[in-house]
């Protein structure tokens, strides 16, 4: 079978299948890769999944920087406090050290003023910009994109981790996981592809994989599975 029949193979199979292969071969969080339990919904694991996304969201390969996230959470930087407290300087070079260098400089300044700010308008808790948000989804986007470095992009990946704790977001799926969804012959909507899983956690770790399988270039791994 070629790849071309092999994709064929794969529009024409059971959306559970292919649903179930990506869980099995990608289907981890990127959250659970650097240790962060958004499921607890407490502040310090709240705060991780921030920082991470902000981080993800830059042009610069998610290896690296899961790496450098690694790095910041290692140095005990898992609270706004905690980060706040740091320097300029001691973040820059715990950002090299995770290989963000082409980003480093800016990307201190956003940790250290983001930090700040959730800590001068909610605490230090991202429940109270939940609450202040009154649990909508578009309010909740809205109050997040007022922190330094944290655009469109990098909610998106909050949410996409964040709906395990906030169930308000639930099913929820970014452009980047529709568009894999698609090529797979997997249903375009949120609420569909929600329909081929049995938990929300599934669904989480099958929005995750969606991404993986594009950021790493794994269609046709995929194509293959799916075609035996």
């Amino acid at each position: 079978m070629n790849a071309v029949e092999a994709f064929v193979s794969l529009k024409r199979s059971n959306p559970r299948t292919t649903a179930s292969i990506l869980l099995k071969l990608y289907g981890r969080t990127f959250a659970e890769d650097l240790g962060i339990d958004a499921e607890t919904n407490e502040p310090s694991p709240l705060f991780c999944l921030l920082i991470s996304a902000l981080m993800f969201s830059t042009r610069i390969g998610h290896n690296i920087a899961s790496k450098s996230a690694r790095v910041l959470f290692e140095r005990g930087w898992t609270t706004p406090e905690r980060m706040a407290a740091t320097t300029w300087e001691q973040r820059v070079q715990a950002l090299d050290e995770g290989g963000y260098v082409r980003y480093d400089e800016r990307t201190s300044t956003m940790l250290g003023e983001t930090a700040k700010m959730l800590m001068d308008l909610y605490q230090g808790d991202l429940r109270k910009l939940r609450a202040a948000a009154e649990h909508d989804p578009a309010r909740e986007r809205y109050l997040l994109d007022q922190f330094k470095g944290v655009g469109d992009v990098a909610v998106n990946i909050f949410f996409r981790e964040a709906q395990l704790a906030w169930p308000e977001l639930f099913p929820f799926a970014d452009e980047k996981a529709l568009v894999s969804a698609k090529k797979l012959g997997l249903p375009a909507e949120p609420e569909k592809l929600a329909t081929l899983v049995r938990t929300r956690r599934d669904f989480v770790r099958l929005v995750s994989a969606l991404v993986r399988v594009q950021l790493e270039h794994r269609y046709n791994e995929i194509v293959v599975a799916a075609a035996h």
